[in-house]
């Protein structure tokens, strides 16, 4: 099979599809991989690093997506739609949490569009967003403390443990991957820590890995209202799966945060779980409503890009080589991995994306 990877156009997105030894498996296999020029640039791979491992590199990124199957990282973007012709294309889509413009693209084109973050395993977990909820997870919490300093619109609370004595208050709202690795960094620091969730029995397995008690609160709109009124850093990390996440932060809880404190909604890329929060990017990742200064960047690990190519590549690696071996088929023959097809023969196949488009699914299009 031939496949493609193109450079990531999305602002400052510096992660790539595949590491160099990621195509050289598939290339050792058998298959041809195009790599865009430069495309691993960012995430500190040269095109020699994939020239060596036997990849191909091509000048244009439509070279790239005249593959079989094309491996990127994040959604295609308006200038990459006209590339779109029917082939399969496997990366994030969150197609809940943008405009109907790029599904109603891709069903137009008829492409197999498979989407990382709804795969499932045979647990019936998310393997392929996991590593990026990891990383985002993680560094909510700094991006937080950066933006709680005074000079840069915080109220000048610095999460930290000073003497003993810990300073600073972070809500985390949802108890998923994202959640536990917010929480387990914000504790670490030093700050005090409560989780707003659904299920105890996962912050009593951070407590244990911890060697720690924390507080643990049922996700409700009263309890989380009473934690908002001391709060220094709030952290979105609510997720259904394939969804639009739900506003669980109305605009008049925001109204009563303090000043100068600080959201974090890393469910923005499938809408956000803040009725405030919009998109930002990493060139300009802050706004201030209503006094509270927002931080929605819908990419954030690809700031810290080699981590996240390598963390990605070393999750979805799998699924690739599957796809090239055996096609559909691979897709047919694993129900875990067929929940991640979200089009195919223009129509939507995952049922959560239908329903928060306000759309009909059909699921006859892959069966």
């Amino acid at each position: 099979m031939k496949i493609g990877i193109p450079r990531e156009i999305k602002v400052a997105e510096e992660r790539v599809a595949m590491t160099p030894a990621g195509a050289g498996q598939l290339v050792q296999a058998g298959h041809s991989v195009l790599v865009e020029k430069n495309a691993g640039h960012g995430a500190g791979f040269s095109d020699t690093d994939y020239r060596e491992a036997g990849a191909e590199l091509v000048e244009h990124p439509s070279e790239a997506w005249q593959a079989d199957l094309v491996v990127k990282v994040k959604e295609p973007l308006a200038e990459e739609f006209a590339f779109l012709r029917g082939q399969m294309l496997f990366t994030y889509l969150h197609l809940a949490g943008v405009t109907s413009t790029l599904t109603d693209t891709l069903l137009a084109s008829k492409t197999l569009a498979i989407a990382y973050e709804t795969v499932e395993n045979a647990a019936g977990q998310l393997p392929l967003l996991a590593p990026m909820s990891a990383v985002a997870g993680s560094m909510a919490v700094t991006m937080g403390n950066y933006h709680l300093a005074r000079h840069n619109g915080g109220r000048g609370m610095l999460l930290s443990e000073l003497f003993d004595r810990r300073f600073g208050k972070v809500l985390v709202v949802g108890d998923g991957v994202v959640g536990q690795h917010s929480a387990k960094v914000a504790h670490n620091l030093g700050a005090s820590v409560v989780i707003a969730g659904h299920n105890p029995s996962k912050t009593r397995l951070l407590e244990s890995a911890l060697n720690t008690r924390l507080r643990f609160i049922e996700s409700n709109q009263s309890n989380i209202e009473v934690e908002l009124e001391d709060i220094d850093l709030l952290v979105g990390a609510v997720l259904v799966r394939g969804a639009r996440a739900p506003a669980v932060i109305s605009e008049n809880m925001v109204k009563t945060m303090p000043r100068g404190s600080v959201i974090v909604d890393v469910s923005i890329d499938q809408g956000g779980c803040v009725a405030t929060s919009r998109p930002t990017t990493h060139t300009d990742p802050v706004y201030e409503k209503h006094g509270v200064i927002h931080y929605c960047v819908a990419n954030m690990p690809g700031a810290y890009p080699r981590l996240s190519t390598l963390a990605l590549t070393e999750a979805t690696l799998p699924y690739v080589i599957k796809l090239a071996e055996e096609g559909v088929s691979a897709l047919r023959d694993d129900a875990g991995f067929a929940m991640g097809v979200n089009t195919a023969e223009g129509h939507i196949t995952c049922q959560a994306v239908a329903d928060s488009l306000g759309r009909a699914a059909d699921f006859r299009a892959f069966t």
